[in-house]
């Protein structure tokens, strides 16, 4: 059976939709000829037209009355309206034949906006810098997602084209040199994908078949119908999507964005189904492939096996330690962190994963979380910011604008220490101080006007009262733009060196790492004023990270002949003092035990 889509033959193209709710489906290839699809079992209509090479650009004419992309599109270079095009997967000569992926506890996240990662906002814009990505020590980069959206600027959460890479990044062929070129450095490439809702505008979805549920909503519109009447297409139009990512496109893992608007009481999940099927697909092609979820419920279903009741996924982000350590450090209470008052939310969030396990949450206004400490370090992801942390804020401000120098590096060697895999927003290992404000371009006007004002309401969740910038606005989007530049100016050097430096250790030091979390011992002293992080092995390797959580000095209690400095945070080589007087305000140092 042909994939959904225009998939390219020897002799021609055969076009391949589901859309049960049309009783007819005509191709029209380059504005011109025009062929009748034949209607098949279960809402599929395809036909094989010989002739057709790739480039060819067509529409489905549904009912004989409206034109419509294919909802399987490989590309859309007139974008979410315009005519999709067939491409041959085939024509891209692939070298990466020796890189297989990474195993999970070798993650080290670098999180990317293509569109502001560069001035010129593409994919192959991204391949100059990999080099210092990897000398900077992460593995995988995790792109946010690109599929087609309206207009030229988006955060990627409205795509509505779940197959064609954004047109304006550079479609299928910039993704593809993109992915080749960082598997020839090694570095493992990760989709964030949205499978909870589709964008606004260009969505045309419905007009096919019934892709959403007429029972559930989500914050975004109808939920995706995952169990409804009419299900198998949607599912099928998910799995397949995947299935194509991997083989098409060579991709590692994935982002699955908020789970928790997933709404899916199947047999089997979808999300169970699709881990199966891209997992299945890389086994086949002898590749590994990671699935990582993003959920704010705590649940550690998600990470369990399907055959111990879950769904099977590798690993999930977890919100709580971002939370917990940013309430620490700023004093914010509102939103979410009025929940993370207490000491000991950042202390079992880096012990254990969740800082809430079934404890009762004034934000969500009821019991929220489950046991996490048998799990192991590498089910979870976390952060100190990545695009919703810090463009869902008023202003979209960095924590580097946030806190003082000092603070910010403590923060970073918290999360070093933590036995979880670290992910990075692009720009945070030099203290990048552009914001990242939520930007897009609907080229609807009055939709765009609705999202201007949908926007400024949500920011009084924030207790902001002043003004944002609008999100349809060009400068938006060009004020969220990295300055690579930044790097080379001396403290923000230093940062970036400290960053370095950690995630060596993370890689080459036995006792860090996600490995042995079992063994991790979270502890205050002076009057909770001072956190002590302590990681072993069975072996007895240990390293010991003892952190001034406040602006004061305060005293420290390590036995000095018993550890050696792999780590402090005041060093000159650093951005700091130099002064070795430990511990000076927000200082951090990481010991290592003589043996």
């Amino acid at each position: 059976m042909s994939a959904l889509g225009a998939s390219l033959l020897a002799n021609g193209v055969t076009f391949r939709v589901w859309a049960p709710r049309c009783r007819s489906v005509d191709v029209v290839v380059d504005g011109r000829a025009i062929e009748a699809l034949v209607p098949r079992e279960g809402g599929l209509f395809d036909v094989t037209l010989e002739g057709l090479a790739e480039g060819a650009r067509y529409k489905y004419r549904l009912d004989a009355t409206r034109y419509r992309p294919d909802p399987a599109s490989r590309f859309q270079p007139e974008g979410v309206h315009g005519p999709s095009v067939v491409v041959d997967p085939n024509r891209f000569v692939w070298t990466d034949q020796e890189f297989a992926g990474h195993a999970l506890g070798e993650l080290a996240f670098y999180e990317i906006h293509v569109g502001t990662f560069t001035p010129p906002g593409t994919f192959e814009a991204i391949i100059p810098h990999l080099a210092r990505l990897v000398e900077l020590g992460v593995t995988a980069i995790e792109l946010m997602p690109i599929a087609e959206f309206p207009g030229s600027r988006n955060w990627g959460y409205d795509g509505v084209h779940l197959w064609a890479p954004q047109s304006t990044y550079g479609g299928p062929r910039g993704l593809r040199r993109l992915v080749d070129a960082c598997h020839a450095r090694g570095l493992s490439v990760f989709l964030d994908v949205v499978f909870n809702h589709l964008g606004p505008e260009g969505n045309y979805l419905a007009e096919f078949g019934p892709y959403f549920s007429d029972r559930t909503q989500t914050a975004w519109g109808p939920a995706v119908n995952y169990d409804g009447t009419g299900a198998d297409g949607a599912r099928r139009h998910v799995l397949e999507n995947g299935r194509m990512w991997v083989s098409e496109f060579h991709i590692d893992g994935f982002r699955l964005d908020a789970i928790h608007a997933i709404h899916d009481t199947s047999p089997v999940h979808i999300l169970t189904e699709f881990a199966d099927a891209v997992r299945g697909e890389a086994a086949r092609l002898g590749r590994r492939v990671h699935v990582i979820a993003e959920s704010h419920d705590n649940d550690r279903r998600i990470v369990l096996p399907s055959n111990a009741g879950g769904l099977g996924l590798d690993a999930v982000w977890s919100d709580d330690f971002h939370h917990a350590l940013h309430r620490q450090l700023t004093g914010e209470t509102v939103s979410y962190y009025v929940d993370f008052g207490a000491v000991q939310h950042l202390d079992r969030a880096i012990a254990e994963g969740f800082a809430y396990q079934g404890e009762p949450s004034e934000y969500f206004g009821r019991p929220r979380g489950t046991p996490s400490a048998d799990l192991a370090g590498e089910r979870f992801v976390i952060c100190l910011q990545n695009h919703d942390q810090i463009g869902n804020r008023p202003l979209g401000d960095r924590i580097g604008t946030l806190l003082p120098f000092d603070a910010v590096k403590l923060a970073a060697g918290l999360m070093f220490v933590t036995p979880s895999i670290p992910l990075l927003f692009m720009g945070e290992e030099y203290g990048e101080t552009a914001r990242f404000q939520f930007f897009s371009s609907f080229l609807d006007r009055n939709l765009a006007e609705v999202v201007r004002k949908g926007r400024t309401a949500e920011m009084s969740r924030w207790d902001w009262r002043g003004t944002i910038a609008d999100p349809n606005a060009p400068n938006t989007f060009v004020s969220s733009r990295l300055n690579h530049s930044l790097a080379g100016a001396p403290r923000h050097r230093g940062l970036r060196e400290y960053y370095r430096r950690w995630l060596t250790l993370r890689r080459t030091h036995p006792a860090l790492g996600t490995r042995h979390k079992e063994l991790t011992r979270v502890t205050r002293e002076a009057e909770g004023a001072v956190l002590v992080v302590t990681r072993m092995t069975p072996d007895r390797d240990a390293v010991k990270l003892v952190a001034n959580l406040t602006p004061k000095t305060q005293p420290s209690g390590v036995d000095t002949p018993t550890w050696r400095v792999l780590i402090d945070s005041d060093a000159e080589t650093f951005g700091g003092s130099g002064t070795a007087v430990p511990l000076a305000p927000y200082q951090c140092l990481l010991y290592e035990a003589r043996r």
